[in-house]
Protein backbone atom coordinates (compact mmCIF):
# COMPACT_ATOMS: atom_id res chain seq x y z
CA UNK A 1 0.00 0.00 0.00
CA UNK A 2 1.20 3.52 -0.81
CA UNK A 3 0.41 6.42 1.52
CA UNK A 4 0.69 9.99 0.22
CA UNK A 5 0.53 13.23 2.19
CA UNK A 6 0.04 16.77 0.94
CA UNK A 7 1.35 19.48 3.26
CA UNK A 8 0.36 23.10 2.71
CA UNK A 9 2.55 25.52 4.66
CA UNK A 10 0.57 28.70 5.08
CA UNK A 11 2.89 30.97 7.08
CA UNK A 12 6.23 30.68 5.26
CA UNK A 13 6.98 34.39 5.50
CA UNK A 14 6.48 34.43 9.30
CA UNK A 15 8.54 31.26 9.76
CA UNK A 16 11.46 32.71 7.83
CA UNK A 17 11.10 36.06 9.63
CA UNK A 18 11.49 34.25 13.00
CA UNK A 19 14.58 32.39 11.76
CA UNK A 20 16.47 35.34 10.28
CA UNK A 21 15.37 38.18 12.55
CA UNK A 22 14.39 41.79 11.89
CA UNK A 23 17.40 42.74 9.75
CA UNK A 24 16.86 39.86 7.36
CA UNK A 25 13.15 40.63 7.21
CA UNK A 26 13.87 43.32 4.62
CA UNK A 27 15.43 40.69 2.34
CA UNK A 28 12.32 38.50 2.27
CA UNK A 29 10.72 38.83 -1.14
CA UNK A 30 13.68 40.73 -2.57
CA UNK A 31 16.66 38.42 -2.17
CA UNK A 32 15.14 35.47 -0.29
CA UNK A 33 12.25 33.38 -1.56
CA UNK A 34 10.50 32.64 1.74
CA UNK A 35 8.48 29.76 0.30
CA UNK A 36 11.52 28.02 -1.19
CA UNK A 37 13.63 28.48 1.94
CA UNK A 38 10.96 27.05 4.26
CA UNK A 39 10.27 24.24 1.79
CA UNK A 40 13.96 23.24 1.78
CA UNK A 41 14.05 23.24 5.58
CA UNK A 42 10.88 21.14 5.85
CA UNK A 43 12.16 18.62 3.29
CA UNK A 44 15.43 18.29 5.21
CA UNK A 45 13.56 17.75 8.50
CA UNK A 46 11.26 15.17 6.91
CA UNK A 47 14.23 13.31 5.44
CA UNK A 48 15.95 13.21 8.84
CA UNK A 49 12.79 12.07 10.62
CA UNK A 50 12.03 9.40 8.02
CA UNK A 51 15.53 7.98 8.28
CA UNK A 52 15.34 7.84 12.08
CA UNK A 53 12.04 5.89 11.85
CA UNK A 54 13.35 3.57 9.13
CA UNK A 55 10.85 4.92 6.60
CA UNK A 56 11.74 4.52 2.94
CA UNK A 57 10.11 7.32 0.94
CA UNK A 58 10.29 9.70 -1.97
CA UNK A 59 9.76 13.34 -1.05
CA UNK A 60 8.45 15.31 -4.01
CA UNK A 61 8.34 19.07 -4.25
CA UNK A 62 5.68 20.04 -6.76
CA UNK A 63 4.11 23.18 -8.15
CA UNK A 64 0.59 23.60 -9.42
CA UNK A 65 -1.65 22.25 -6.66
CA UNK A 66 -4.39 24.39 -5.20
CA UNK A 67 -6.84 23.54 -2.44
CA UNK A 68 -10.35 24.65 -3.39
CA UNK A 69 -12.45 24.01 -0.29
CA UNK A 70 -12.25 20.24 0.17
CA UNK A 71 -11.17 19.63 -3.43
CA UNK A 72 -7.56 19.49 -4.59
CA UNK A 73 -6.88 20.95 -8.04
CA UNK A 74 -3.77 19.39 -9.57
CA UNK A 75 -1.60 20.60 -12.41
CA UNK A 76 1.83 19.42 -11.24
CA UNK A 77 5.33 20.52 -12.08
CA UNK A 78 7.98 18.50 -10.24
CA UNK A 79 10.60 20.83 -8.71
CA UNK A 80 12.59 18.46 -6.52
CA UNK A 81 12.69 14.78 -5.70
CA UNK A 82 14.64 12.90 -3.02
CA UNK A 83 14.89 9.18 -2.38
CA UNK A 84 15.13 8.47 1.37
CA UNK A 85 16.62 5.12 2.32
CA UNK A 86 17.41 4.56 6.02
Amino acid sequence: MVVMLVIEIINTREVLRKRIGPLGDRLIGRVLDHEAEVEKAVIQELETAFKSFGIEARILSVEGMELMGSRLEVSLKLREQRQVIP
